[in-house]
């Protein structure tokens, strides 16, 4: 049987938040030591990854992620230590949240498998019908 797993999202501020995708960067660039490579693994761009780490590294006191600019050597990125400590203690509230929803879900059970009709959008009545269907009832 699958557990439930919840996704944490912390916010700080209005505009100041936490999540999965910006942990996820963080984590590739840790690997790659690059943010154009960590946001293509990602499947997202590198303008996205950019503005990511920049809301990240202008949410704190200190940066997550110290940029070095291109040249010859070429340009890369590094995680700091406080970007270190950002993921781990990001990673063991999201392990204390699993934990804590495995047990408040334990006694309800979800179907193993989900039909794509449970999973569907759905679709919403256009205004223009609604305006038109109206408009003949008069």
């Amino acid at each position: 049987m699958n557990k439930p797993h919840a996704r944490v999202r912390i916010d700080f501020s209005e505009s100041c938040s936490l999540g999965p995708g910006k942990i996820a960067l963080l984590e590739g660039i840790e690997r790659t030591g690059s943010l154009s490579a960590a946001a293509r693994a990602l499947g997202m761009s590198y303008r996205r990854g950019w503005l990511l780490l920049h809301s990240v590294n202008n949410a704190f006191a200190e940066p997550a992620v110290a940029l070095t600019a291109g040249g010859k050597d070429g340009g890369g990125a590094r995680l700091t230590e406080f970007g270190r400590r950002l993921i781990a203690t990001y990673r063991d509230l999201e392990s204390a949240v699993d934990a804590l929803t495995a047990k408040a879900f334990a006694s309800l059970h979800a179907k193993r498998t989900v039909s794509s009709a449970d999973t569907a959008p759905r679709r919403s009545v256009s205004r223009s019908l609604i305006g038109a269907h109206s408009k003949r009832r008069k």
